[in-house]
């Protein structure tokens, strides 16, 4: 097997210990906002309209189109923890259009209905910029696009056979100086970049001031359902809420509706932001445009600028443990968070001496198709959406308008593709769920050592549909 870049050029290990010297466990973002209860908890039995469970993005932006499409419906959130906890405020803030996570897998699973979901992932975007500002959401966004990158000479080839203008080594170098860096597409309208806490805590302030009722560390243990058109319960550990409806938007977490625990695992993410970089640092790695960048490997990194002029670096080593649970021991991991400062130090190898403030983990909640599923329970009653699989920003938003559609029983151009009628396959139970996993993982680790060819694991998820080249 050839070393990749990440291997031949790695920086001395005292260089890494040294940037990881200061840093602290904790996200950036819930720091940067302060991540206290700024909500209630639930106590005693109330009822409502429209239940919302999950504090996150999906939650919120349905709460908030509720109230929007209807001002006299009453609604109400219930948040485990607190808004924006989870994914929704420890992910890269890369707010991409797409609903499929990339053309490929888009392309692989839904050939003849692609260019629609394109579109209307598109459309997406620019009704939640266009919602961002008429909401006053102070999240931080920028419409900078992103940066695909090789990195590796059979990465170029990969560029060259997608779409957009292939920019050459100095060009792409011209726009972000890594000496790593062979080729780019700057793909410049499908990606905004911005603050993830922001967005979270800001959905959450413009759905109180609609009138929505948000009560915070209240976990919904329990959902019940009495009759084919009686109200839906939902318990939570000191009170109760008896709705018409119900929004489940759990992410990762367990759900209220126990046959599709197997819809989705939670993999591991981990992040590194640096300190903010002084003005001969920028100077030295360029980058004035701002863009996201992602380089195009199998286990690829994902790295932004924050408004303040820091940079987070994220990706590469995704996790899964066995059991498929969501535990904050899994979020200590040393040995990635120095992986991923070598890397970083590979990239920017000008940048040394730099040292990173934070370094935080997430779970994903992966769907074997790799993008968000939707379905409908308890007679029509109950909707819900998950499986993103880690580029949710902008398709929780598209989420939110498929299940309040699909509540209210109307048919639109959402409603009708094939991707929001028909579920993914479930992945199979312990032990196959972990050996099946890992085995892809290790699999996408030697495709990137050895110009991207695919060992016969690969090419055999590929063909039932369950192959992942993103």
């Amino acid at each position: 097997m050839t070393r990749t870049v990440f291997e031949r050029l790695a920086p001395p290990a005292a260089v890494v210990d040294a940037s990881l010297s200061a840093t602290r466990d904790g996200c950036f973002w819930l720091d940067d906002v302060g991540d206290a209860a700024q909500h209630p908890a639930l106590a005693g039995a109330h009822s409502t309209d429209l239940l919302v469970v999950g504090g996150g993005y999906t939650g919120l932006w349905t709460a908030v189109k509720a109230k929007l499409r209807n001002p006299g419906t009453r609604v109400v959130v219930l948040e485990a923890q607190t808004v924006g906890w989870a994914a929704s405020g420890r992910n890269g803030g890369f707010c991409d259009a797409s609903l499929t996570h990339g053309e490929d897998n888009g392309r692989s699973r839904w050939p003849d209905e692609y260019e629609t979901l394109e579109r209307l992932g598109q459309d997406n975007l620019e009704a939640l910029c266009k919602a961002v500002e008429a909401l006053g959401i102070d999240c931080e966004l920028e419409r900078t696009g992103t940066l695909d990158v090789a990195v590796e000479p059979h990465q170029v080839a990969w560029l060259e056979e997608g779409a957009g203008e292939v920019l050459d080594t100095a060009a792409v170098r011209a726009q972000v100086n890594s000496p790593t860096y062979l080729a780019g597409v700057w793909h410049r309208d499908s990606t905004a970049m911005l603050h993830p806490a922001k967005l979270a805590k800001e959905l959450a302030r413009v759905a109180a001031g609609l009138g929505v009722e948000i009560f915070e560390h209240s976990a919904a243990e329990s959902l019940e359902a009495s009759g084919r058109r009686g109200p839906v319960l939902v318990r939570t550990p000191r009170g109760s809420v008896r709705a018409d409806r119900v929004v489940l938007a759990t992410n990762v977490f367990p759900s209220l509706l126990p046959r599709y625990d197997l819809f989705t695992v939670p993999v591991y993410d981990y992040a590194l932001m640096t300190e903010p970089l002084t003005a001969a640092q920028r100077q030295a790695i360029g980058w004035d445009n701002r863009q996201g960048v992602g380089d195009m490997a199998n286990q690829f990194h994902y790295y932004r600028q924050s408004a303040d002029g820091r940079i987070l670096f994220g990706g590469y080593d995704a996790v899964y443990h066995y059991g498929g649970k969501v535990r904050s021991a899994y979020e200590h991991r040393p040995a990635t968070y120095r992986t991923l400062a070598s890397h970083f130090l590979t990239t920017f190898p000008q940048l040394e001496g730099i040292g990173f403030t934070h370094r935080w983990a997430g779970a994903i909640d992966t769907s074997t198709r790799f993008c968000a599923f939707f379905g409908l329970a308890k007679q029509g009653r109950v909707a819900y959406a998950a499986g993103f699989t880690g580029l949710g920003v902008s398709a929780t938003h598209f989420a939110a308008d498929v299940m309040l559609d699909r509540l209210s029983g109307e048919r639109t151009p959402r409603t009708e593709v094939e991707m929001v009628r028909k579920k993914p396959l479930p992945f199979p139970p312990e032990p196959a769920a972990a050996v099946g996993i890992n085995l892809t993982r290790w699999s996408l680790d030697r495709a990137d050592h050895r110009g991207g060819a695919r060992n016969a694991w690969l090419r055999a998820l590929d063909a039932v549909g369950l192959g992942f080249d993103s």
